[in-house]
């Protein structure tokens, strides 16, 4: 790399807009959305789709309710003319769907673009050609006159191909390709030429694309071309503003809002951000943007593993597990504070009466998107408390005292430096087991007891079998829980007593189990932690209390 950049590269240039009013505005509706993963996403793939993805692909952006949808460039060869003039043949199109064809300005290939599309009834035929001054030098030789000469002719031959066609409801959209990198001057030239050949009327609007061709400026300079040429195009209301961001500098969803709030009208782009280079503008991310601020984007993410999987089949591209919304982690926290955090929302957010979502780390509701609350949290040695108290809640139903949570933890933290690895639920829970459920092994296990006396002076009588030899034992307390201690105390178990006590059901109905969590202190000042599970509450806090006699 260069020490000094700026021998080499210039700053892209400001835009004369002293009274933008974009900064002020908020978006508060969809857009229209045009899908071009068949057609700009599909160019840029390793592999092309065949017919059989081209068509998966379609009917996924009709689940999804994409309702303008690029199918292809019908001149490019056989496989794209057949798969487009397949869709209107065998009537595959929805009637509230709209497809749309590519072309260049040129004769030929926007006469093979009309015949792909023969019998359709509705459809959209985009026209381009470069009009930015590298292109115009470098690419073409040309001067502006004649760039500007080529939008007219194909323009001329869009008007009168349609013409041959009454039957089909035609739309024109129009693109000066490069318009990032273009003089504005020049691209509103170039479109009112056009606009002069196709006479567009505010029934019959004519979509103008302005794309960013190559992400050339910061978003806010993109925003300021498209609020610019808002402005100065003639008959504003005869036209459609369409957006077509790129992704080469990463702001493209960025620079697509900012367009939105400059005054565009309509956003094109691909799902999860496919295209060539570095991809057109991610339109799940897009339109889950506007979601999260309490607008409707009109298109369906509610199964997004669904559109994950089909993406990724047509595609043999794999989405990202960190991309925004749909990623595999995107919901995931495994650091101790982000755990911990989280967990405080979902039990604040339950313990709310309104519905607006409110979780930190989390901007959208996972179940929004079919996902579920139990890969939220997960758990390696990068985890804290919150997070492995978090997975037993979820996965078995404990909601562990917190103190306890910190016992546990340390336990956790120990095993996952240990095998160096994340812990899933299964792993939690057999570790937990073995930690504070005392089995057929266990040093101290209770084989039955009984409870007598009165409120305030209660008798313990029971069966132990200590270090697999079965005796009684027996005391007395002002409680259940007092009677366990003193009679453990007056044989060879140890002393405890007891810092805190907690109890909780475990499910709901006539299976439901009683969990009850207690902690002691030894004498010699040392705290032990103990669980008891069972249908029964009172002999689930009697296990609890052998347990942190075993833990001793």
């Amino acid at each position: 790399m260069l020490r000094d950049p700026s021998v080499k590269y210039r700053p892209f240039p400001q835009v004369d807009l002293p009274d933008r009013q974009w900064p002020g505005r908020t978006i508060t509706k969809a857009p229209r959305w045009l899908s071009t993963d068949m057609r700009d996403g599909n160019q840029a793939l390793i592999d092309p789709m065949d017919a059989e993805k081209k068509q998966r692909f379609f009917d996924l952006l009709v689940k999804v309710g994409v309702k303008e949808i690029e199918v292809g460039f019908p001149s490019a060869g056989a496989t794209e003319f057949d798969f487009i003039s397949g869709l209107v043949q065998q009537d595959k199109v929805p009637d509230d769907v709209i497809i749309q064809v590519l072309t260049q300005s040129r004769q030929d290939l926007i006469e093979t673009s009309f015949q792909s599309l023969k019998g359709a009834k509705k459809a959209i035929v985009h026209l381009y050609n470069a009009v930015s001054p590298a292109w115009r030098r470098i690419v073409f030789g040309m001067s502006r006159d004649e760039i500007r000469g080529i939008a007219i002719a194909g323009a001329k031959v869009l008007r009168d191909e349609a013409a041959k066609q009454p039957d089909t409801d035609w739309h024109f959209e129009y693109s000066p390709e490069t318009f990032s990198t273009a003089e504005l001057d020049f691209s509103v030239e170039v479109c009112e030429a056009v606009m002069d050949i196709l006479r567009p009327t505010p029934e019959k609007p004519l979509i103008l694309n302005l794309p960013a061709t190559v992400e050339a400026a910061t978003p806010n300079i993109y925003a300021d071309q498209i609020e610019w040429f808002c402005r100065n195009i003639r008959n504003r209301d005869s036209v459609v503003i369409s957006l077509h961001t790129h992704n080469d500098r990463g702001t493209g969803v960025a620079a697509s809002e900012l367009g939105l709030l400059a005054g565009a009208d309509r956003v094109e782009g691909c799902l999860f951000g496919n295209g060539e280079r570095t991809g057109n503008v991610d339109l799940v991310t897009l339109a889950l943007n506007m979601y999260t601020q309490g607008v409707d984007p009109e298109l369906d993410f509610s199964d997004i593993d669904e559109v994950i999987q089909t993406v990724e089949y047509c595609n043999a591209l794999p989405v990202h597990p960190r991309h925004p919304y749909a990623g595999e982690l995107v919901f995931t926290a495994f650091s101790g504070s982000h755990q911990d955090a989280i967990k405080k929302g979902f039990a604040a957010q339950a313990a709310r009466n309104d519905e607006f979502w409110d979780v930190p780390y989390l901007p959208i509701d996972p179940k929004d998107l079919g996902r579920d609350y139990e890969a939220v949290i997960r758990v390696n040695s990068q985890s804290g408390k919150g997070g492995v108290a978090w997975v037993l809640e979820q996965d078995r139903g404990l909601k562990l005292p917190k103190r306890m949570q910190a016992d546990f933890s340390r336990h956790v933290q120990q095993l996952a430096d240990e095998t160096s690895r994340e812990l899933n639920a299964a792993d939690i829970g057999a570790l937990f087991e073995r930690t504070y459920l005392p089995g057929d092994d266990a040093r101290i296990a209770l084989v039955d007891y009984e409870e007598s006396g009165t409120a305030g002076n209660r008798v313990f009588v029971g069966r132990i079998a200590i270090d697999g030899e079965a005796r009684s034992i027996s005391g007395r307390g002002n409680g259940l829980i007092s009677g366990v201690i003193d009679a453990l105390a007056g044989s060879t178990g140890p002393k405890l007593d007891v810092v805190d006590y907690s109890e909780h059901a475990i499910g709901h109905g006539a299976d439901a189990q009683a969990a009850a969590y207690v902690e002691c202190r030894t004498d010699d000042g040392r705290t032990v932690f103990g669980v008891g599970i069972d249908a029964d509450i009172a002999t689930a806090s009697v296990r609890a209390v052998l347990s942190a006699a075993n833990r001793v």
